[in-house]
């Protein structure tokens, strides 16, 4: 097609009016005839990784401005074509300025809901949280970043679901190896090195009241005690060391004490542990799934979810 050679600059200054912004053809919203394919309900449509500086507040008041990555998405009728994917972008940037919370996400869920017309809504908020470490010994402090990924979802009915995953970091030292290495040096008098490695839980947890993240981190420094450490000095390495002997644990013992912290919370009503171990020893990983009693958890998890927990540590 030949344009009129006017046309070839482009026009900086036009701004549509109303009454043309009504005319432009809008093909997502067209009669049902479009539709390509079978005509059937898609659980979920949207936008997924558009990212934007968020505010959310820590459990000591302060305020933290991180930068997020956001997946919104709604379901779609059969009868529609496509939803306007940008409305959820912009209902985003409309609450932009306030402090992020379980109550916000709900706002824009029912913002975005109540703007495609649709029967259900998500909303998936994933960063990397700071928390301030003390090293073991040598008194110096540290940032450590935790991946978190807060999720709400709004069903036909309104009910609202709030899901947190909470990715926590640490040091497993096998005691297989350990006690057939103090058998070797003790029986024979060779110098040995029992094996341990970088280790990644992700904790799932639903819940109703509100839940800080640095009550998870605690919650997973009570239970497993041999958090990787951020500033270590001569005396905070040795301290690590004798931390690892004093808390051995097998990938289902990390599990088991997770869920110990887990089941007394009253403030979760539903969870599900996944622990990898990154073996020093062997060329593949261990790994353990538990799940809350009468859970809505799945325990089948993906190759790909696995590889996302590995590359979290």
């Amino acid at each position: 097609m030949k344009f009129p050679k006017e046309a070839e600059k482009y026009d900086m200054a036009y701004k549509p009016t109303k009454k043309e912004l009504d005319k432009f053809p809008d093909i997502q919203n067209g009669p049902s005839s479009l539709i390509q394919g079978s005509k059937v309900e898609i659980q979920q449509v949207g936008m997924h990784n558009f990212r934007l500086p968020l505010k959310y507040k820590t459990r000591d008041e302060q305020i933290l401005e991180l930068e997020t990555k956001v997946t919104g998405t709604v379901s779609l009728s059969a009868h529609k074509k496509g939803i306007n994917m940008s409305m959820i972008i912009r209902s985003f940037y409309e609450y932009k300025d306030d402090v992020f919370g379980i109550n916000a996400l709900e706002s824009i869920l029912l913002s975005y809901k109540e703007k495609l017309s649709t029967f259900d809504a998500k909303i998936l908020l994933k960063f990397s949280y700071p928390i301030l470490q003390n090293s073991l010994r040598s008194n110096l402090d540290g940032y450590q970043y935790y991946d978190v990924n807060i999720c709400a979802d709004i069903n036909k009915e309104g009910e609202l679901k709030k899901i947190i995953h909470f990715d926590f970091v640490y040091s497993s030292a096998c005691p297989c190896s350990y006690e057939l290495s103090e058998y070797a040096r003790n029986s024979r008098n060779v110098p040995v090195v029992p094996h341990s490695q970088r280790s990644v839980a992700r904790i799932s947890i639903q819940f109703e009241e509100d839940i800080w993240i640095e009550d998870l981190q605690e919650l997973c420094i009570n239970a497993l005690q041999t958090e990787t450490q951020v500033i270590v000095k001569r005396e905070d390495e040795m301290a690590f060391a004798e931390l690892n002997g004093a808390y051995l644990k097998f990938v289902e013992d990390a599990a088991r004490l997770l869920y110990e912290q887990l089941i007394n919370d009253n403030r979760i009503i539903d969870f599900r542990i996944i622990c990898s171990h990154q073996e020093s020893l062997h060329s593949h990983d261990a790994v353990s799934v538990l799940l809350a009693p009468n859970s809505s958890f799945s325990s089948d998890i993906s190759h790909e979810f696995w590889s996302s927990l590995i590359h979290s540590s």
